[in-house]
């Protein structure tokens, strides 16, 4: 994956034009037969087409309008939203500190989200994790982003948002790799402390924690974490770039796959026996 803003902007702008560009065809006109039928000069359906230039949302509106494909316009709307915003660079963020690399996860977004769903392969998610943790973490990454060291203010503010785990009308559904339980950042005292935060947070009425087992029989692999807030908005994050899903044919994607996961994961007992077994390894 590209992870370049700028160039994921325009491919995903080529893409577009694309879907456009078949709406049109499917349609049985032509550039200059839309170019006409929407007030437009033939030249900016052409430019459209093929990324030159990016459409307005009037301008999907009447395409779609002419094209009878109006079921498509929120699909074509939510794409464009995130022609130039779907990559958020880590490194351009950071260049204050760490505290300002947040990506989706804005105190106005925790507010508006009812319904968190989330999947971790290898790391316990920020909401779950203990100070000493998310500090080894955190510390490894502004080493590798080369960003002023401000690991105390960047915990501190994922702590400070880790209060609405316990604000009324949130659920946090969450489904971790086995994996995740034995992936070390800090030493053997941090791993233990982290490990039994998950056991104290299992007992909450509003979160549903399930661990898919190692060496099980599973549907489906996804290729990186991801949390879905509501139906609205997808983010993952590569060691570069936080992508935002907005488009909703591409977040109910993601709301399948997480289906799948959680199809393969342990709830309850059975789950808790898994971070148990993680913990006692942590003596040997």
């Amino acid at each position: 994956m590209n992870t370049s803003p700028s160039s994921s902007a325009q491919a995903a702008r080529r893409a577009l034009g694309e879907r456009l560009r078949e709406l049109r065809m499917d349609a049985g006109l032509s550039a200059r037969q839309l170019a006409a039928a929407t007030d437009q000069h033939y030249t900016r359906i052409s430019k459209i087409e093929n990324g030159v230039q990016a459409p307005t949302d009037e301008d999907l509106r009447g395409w779609c309008r002419v094209c009878h494909a109006e079921d498509q316009v929120a699909d074509l709307v939510a794409t464009l939203r995130t022609v130039d915003s779907a990559y958020l660079e880590f490194r351009r963020q950071s260049r204050a500190g760490l505290k300002r690399v947040v990506g989706a996860h804005t105190p106005q977004r925790y507010e508006q989200t009812n319904v968190f769903r989330i999947y971790e392969h290898n790391v316990i998610p920020g909401l779950f994790q203990t100070p000493e943790y998310a500090a080894a973490m955190l510390a490894f990454w502004i080493r590798f982003l080369d960003t002023p060291n401000d690991v105390d203010d960047a915990v501190a503010v994922r702590m400070q948002r880790q209060r609405i785990l316990r604000r009324g009308g949130k659920r946090f559904v969450a489904v971790l790799e086995e994996q995740a339980l034995r992936t070390w950042f800090g030493d053997a005292r941090v791993q233990a402390g982290q490990l039994g935060r998950l056991l104290e947070l299992m007992s909450m009425p509003n979160i549903s924690l399930g661990i898919i087992p190692l060496m099980t029989e599973r549907e489906a692999v996804a290729s990186a974490g991801f949390w879905i807030f509501d139906d609205d908005l997808v983010a993952l994050e590569t060691p570069t770039a936080s992508i935002h899903v907005t488009q909703p044919a591409e977040c109910r994607l993601y709301a399948r796959m997480f289906e799948a996961l959680k199809s393969a994961a342990v709830y309850g007992p059975q789950a808790r026996r898994i971070i148990l077994a993680a913990l006692s390894e942590l003596d040997r």
